[in-house]
């Protein structure tokens, strides 16, 4: 099977890999769920592309993420619930529908601040659509405030969007401070957690602790996603500090203590803070 432009070829080759028998014993393993987690992978590092500028990394992770829509496609297929072309089908009715002002231009050509107003009233209109189609034991008995935020989302962005909802009733704190005793709190039940050796507990009050710290960055205008890509990199530029230094010294690291490594850490943050000031030396 040679490689194409067509994304035919693509549908088949993942059809290929799916065979029974013939096909990959791994791809034929997989379903759904264990899928999933791939798919949001390949999604940030289409992002992670982007923010470095890389074009040729963007259209191979595009293709990668492209992968991941067939993938899902043909396992749907192999169920006679829908394939690839049905896919396709969906989103092109679906963007002609959002978009009245290009294709249809029913309500007449729509100045940019509008755009939005009738894409948001159009979704509505859809998710309403998909509510009614439903069987009727699908349909939640309580209509919950929350429900509207989708469960696919990162975690991050999902407790971002969770907390935003619940703040429209009030159901909010009014102080970041207040937030911050909050995570004093978690930190303690983590600690009460450790002492009782609970790992089942423990990664529970772990994720109360990120949740909310997730909340104290909305309180302060910070995007969690966005304040954590930052900290990954100064992780990054201080550990190939120590890496380089420990390199000049014709050592490695697994030669290197955890204390010397540990002071060399500082040193990095202490010329990055110096180099932050324009070269003034802050602790005279």
């Amino acid at each position: 099977m040679t490689p194409s432009r067509d994304i035919s070829r693509l549908i088949e080759i993942m059809a290929a890999l799916r065979t029974p028998v013939t096909g990959c014993p791994w791809d034929l393993e997989q379903d759904f769920a264990t899928i999933a987690p791939y798919t949001v992978e390949e999604a940030y590092e289409v992002v992670d592309a982007i923010a470095r500028g890389d074009l040729d990394d963007l259209r191979e992770e595009l293709g990668d993420l492209l992968l991941q829509v067939v993938y899902h496609a043909q396992m749907a297929s192999e169920q006679n619930a829908f394939d690839f072309g049905d896919v396709v089908e969906a989103i092109t009715r679906k963007m002609i529908r959002r978009h009245p002002h290009v294709f249809a231009d029913k309500d007449g050509n729509l100045a940019s601040s509008h755009v939005k107003e009738v894409w948001d009233r159009i979704k509505a209109e859809e998710k309403a659509e998909r509510a009614a189609r439903r069987p009727p034991e699908d349909s939640p008995t309580h209509k919950s405030l929350l429900s509207g935020v989708k469960a696919g989302q990162p975690a991050l962005i999902r407790a971002m969007e969770l907390q935003r909802k619940a703040s429209t009733v009030g159901f909010d704190w009014n102080d970041p401070r207040a937030v911050l005793q909050k995570i004093r709190e978690e930190a303690d039940e983590i600690e009460a957690a450790l002492d009782r050796n609970d790992k089942r507990e423990i990664a529970e009050e772990t994720g109360d602790l990120m949740f909310a710290l997730v909340n104290l960055a909305r309180h302060v205008g910070a995007d969690p996603e966005s304040a954590l890509r930052v900290t990954n990199a100064k992780f990054e530029r201080r550990f190939a500090y120590i890496e380089r230094t420990l390199e000049a010294q014709g050592r490695t690291l697994e030669q290197a203590s955890l204390a010397e490594m540990d002071a060399l850490w500082n040193a990095a943050k202490g010329k990055e803070k110096l180099a932050s000031e324009g070269g003034k030396d802050v602790r005279r």
